[in-house]
């Protein structure tokens, strides 16, 4: 018997270190969201003192289930308010580190499925 992975065509983070992440092999140093299946794109947002309503809205745009929100180098977590817009479409919220998001992202897309990763870098 041969085993072989799943194939699939989500973006993935194949590895990070402080202030950087390598998605799909190409380095990204500022924030950026990831998702299963959908384009990646850059998250304007340098620091975590920086998050507004306008970052959180434009996640509640994707077609995801779930965001894992990637918080920098340690956890911090939003304020309830900020998230109202992916409350509204019932998509789910997990905050952790950035490195703990990048390995939590690339499971669930693994599985297939519709998961998005936010990463302040």
């Amino acid at each position: 018997m041969k085993f072989q992975p799943d194939a699939t065509q989500a973006s993935s983070v194949t590895a990070y270190g402080p202030g950087w992440v390598t998605v799909n092999g190409e380095k990204v140093t500022s924030s950026v969201v990831i998702s299963a299946n959908g384009p990646r794109f850059p998250w304007n947002c340098a620091n975590f003192e920086d998050l507004k309503n306008s970052h959180f809205e434009r996640l509640a745009e994707m077609d995801v289930e779930l965001v894992i929100f990637g918080s920098g180098e340690r956890i911090r977590f939003v304020q309830p308010d900020l998230l109202q817009s992916l409350f509204a479409r019932r998509i789910g919220v997990e905050t952790m580190d950035t490195q703990a998001a990048c390995r939590t992202y690339n499971f669930l897309a693994g599985e297939g499925r519709k998961v998005a990763a936010a990463l302040l870098l």
